[in-house]
């Protein structure tokens, strides 16, 4: 079966592995997130995509599940023995990989090609496809005026009550071929348990993204990221809860509506799930709570299944 899955973030990359593990080597392609993208000390940092990688490589930092694993900070040290604000955790070797991505986007290679080339290197078996080669960024309005994204998120801890979210340069986004041609041959489409308005919500704002998700004919299968009424990890509930969407399993479907036509709910929130099927959405109430590897492959198995009985062509 071949799926395309839309992520961003560490909930986003946890399900990718589990699909990947459970999927034949070449079968999962996987769109993700670049509005979080930022310049630091002159460097392209790719957030979403490198926690994506490192993940599908096996590097990742288990305990905060972005980052690669027994990491040393020698060169952000000595970045900060300069007197530089080193709010940003880049490690030694994660700073090779900015190192190399923007040298070789200064050659003049666009961001799918340079992602292919260091997620091959690494030995990831996955298609990472960036959500457009174009440079977009998510600025988030907050009482305190408008923050970047990494502002909001990293430097000032996501303490700031969103009020609203700018996607700047989307207008100018545009599918990469790659991307066009994994959802034209895919079997299925899965969104992954990441951020409904900054990890999911960049992506679909791709001009004529949407469009081509909502004509897709094969299923389309979601899952979310709001467990008990809480995000499993970041500031999804409370940005949620500001704009005004309901913080429930049930909100987060109806942000899907049209576009989903299954969804996995936890069975904390399995009262739910008669109203989302009043969505048009089959339901799969399952453990949507991915703590290891077991249930990475578990959960990726059963979002399959439900694919497949969804009728994936």
């Amino acid at each position: 079966m071949r799926v395309v899955a839309l992520a961003g973030g560490v909930g986003g990359a946890k399900l990718a592995a589990g699909l990947e593990a459970v999927l034949e080597p070449g079968e999962l392609s996987v769109v993700i997130n670049t509005a979080d993208d930022f310049d630091l000390w002159g460097l392209r940092v790719c957030p979403d995509l490198d926690t994506m990688m490192y993940t599908l490589a096996g590097l990742a930092n288990s305990e905060t599940g972005w980052g690669i694993r027994e990491e040393s900070f020698d060169a952000l040290a000595m970045i900060s023995a300069y007197g530089e604000d080193a709010w940003f955790k880049l490690g030694d070797r994660d700073l090779a990989t900015h190192v190399l991505r923007t040298q070789r986007l200064r050659a003049g290679k666009s961001l799918t090609e340079v992602t292919a080339a260091l997620a091959g290197a690494l030995g990831v078996r996955s298609s990472l496809l960036p959500m457009c080669d174009e440079p977009v960024a998510t600025a988030v309005k907050t009482p305190e005026g408008l923050l970047e994204f990494q502002e909001y998120f990293v430097r000032r801890g996501q303490r700031d009550e969103v009020l609203g979210v700018e996607l700047r340069g989307i207008g100018e986004a545009r599918v990469p071929d790659g991307v066009a041609s994994a959802l034209t041959a895919a079997d299925a489409i899965v969104f992954c348990p990441s951020n409904p308005i900054v990890s999911i919500g960049p992506i679909l704002a791709v001009p004529g993204m949407r469009e081509a998700l909502v004509s897709f004919s094969a299923p389309k299968v979601a899952v979310s990221p709001i467990v008990g009424g809480k995000a499993l990890k970041g500031p999804a509930d409370e940005m949620m809860r500001t704009l005004g969407y309901e913080v429930s399993a049930l909100g987060v479907a109806g942000m899907y509506e049209e576009l989903a036509t299954g969804f996995v709910i936890d069975r904390s929130d399995a009262e739910e799930g008669p109203e989302i099927e009043t969505l048009g959405m089959r339901v799969l109430t399952t453990d949507a709570v991915m703590r290891d590897e077991d249930d990475r492959a578990r959960l990726g198995r059963e979002v399959l299944k439900l694919c497949s009985d969804l009728g994936a062509r």
